[in-house]
Parts: structure tokens; sequence; C-alpha cells
């Protein structure tokens, strides 16, 4: 049973960062990865439903809507980690509580279209972003407190694209 909940909660693995600097071709498929997640987080959402977002993914889980709007929430946070690392010198980012932002007002009051539509929107200016940054670029680093640790563009796109498939295949299990 401890395995089940173990792949409810981690369905595609917990995240593996690269070492070291990404070649180009595994850098455009994560970027792929990436412009994909909005339409295919929204087809989800859509094939489980309204009453189906209601519902948790695994016991003590977050909801669907949750879920989605959390997706929106944290690549939000990506977006500016990127434009921090690229415009100051390692920057530390801020350090966000998903948890609680998960219990606000909003989150339950807000259609989950409007995340999905925001999602949207930012992945099309960070793809546009990622498409155009050079191999020194790639290198610039932030510092993450929560993680005690500092991470290359590199590192902060692979777990980018990892987050977005981590979630879309919770909000998919829904329907199952």
């Amino acid at each position: 049973m401890e395995k089940d909940a173990k792949n409810l909660q981690y369905p595609v693995g917990k995240v593996v960062l690269p070492e070291g600097p990404l070649t180009a071709a595994e850098r455009a498929a994560l970027i792929e990865e990436v412009a994909a997640l909005p339409a295919r987080l929204t087809g989800a959402a859509r094939k489980v439903g309204g009453e189906g977002l209601q519902r948790s993914y695994r016991p003590g889980g977050w909801t669907g809507r949750q879920v989605v709007h959390h997706v929106a929430d944290v690549h939000l946070n990506f977006y500016l980690r990127f434009h921090l690392a690229l415009t100051e010198d390692h920057p530390t980012v801020p350090r966000v509580n998903p948890d609680a932002w998960a219990a606000l007002p909003d989150v339950e009051a807000t259609p989950v279209t409007v995340s999905l539509a925001l999602l949207e929107a930012l992945h099309a200016r960070l793809t546009v972003l990622l498409w155009a940054l050079s191999e020194e670029q790639w290198q610039r680093t932030f510092f993450h407190p929560a993680y005690g640790r500092t991470y290359t563009l590199d590192q902060a796109l692979a777990q980018c694209a990892w987050h977005g498939r981590h979630h879309l295949a919770h909000v998919e299990s829904i329907g199952d």
C-alpha cells in the first residue's frame, strides 16, 4: 500500500536535475515540453470536468482544482526566477509555501480556467525567452533558500518541465 501511495504522490518519479550543462537537444526537448504544458493541462482538466477537479488525486492530497492553480503559481515563480537570474548576479529567489498558497481563498473562488489562461500566456512568454538564451546564459544561477542550494538555469528548466509533467499526471489520474 505504501508503494501505491508513493506512486500516486510521484507518478512520474522525483525530479532529477542535470549535474552539468544540458545539450542543445536536451534543452530543446524540455522547452517543447514546457511550451506544450498549458494545452495538455487544459485538456486533462476538461476531461476530468469541474466536478472531478473537486476530488483529490490521492488520499491527503490536493484537489485537482488546487493542483491547477498551484501549477500556475509555481510556473509564475519559475518565470520570475529566470528573469532574476538573467538580470542580477546570483540572486536569492523568494521562498514560497505551496500549502499555504493552496489554502488561500482565491484558489476556491477562482475558476480553473483563469489559471489555465494565465499558464498559457505565461508559457508563451517564457518559451520565447528560453529559445533566445545563449549557452552562457543557461549557466547563470540563482540561490533558492528553501532548498539551501544554487541552481543553474539549465537545472531550473529541467525542474520546470518535471513540475508540469508531475502535476499533469496528478490531474490525469483523477479521471482514472
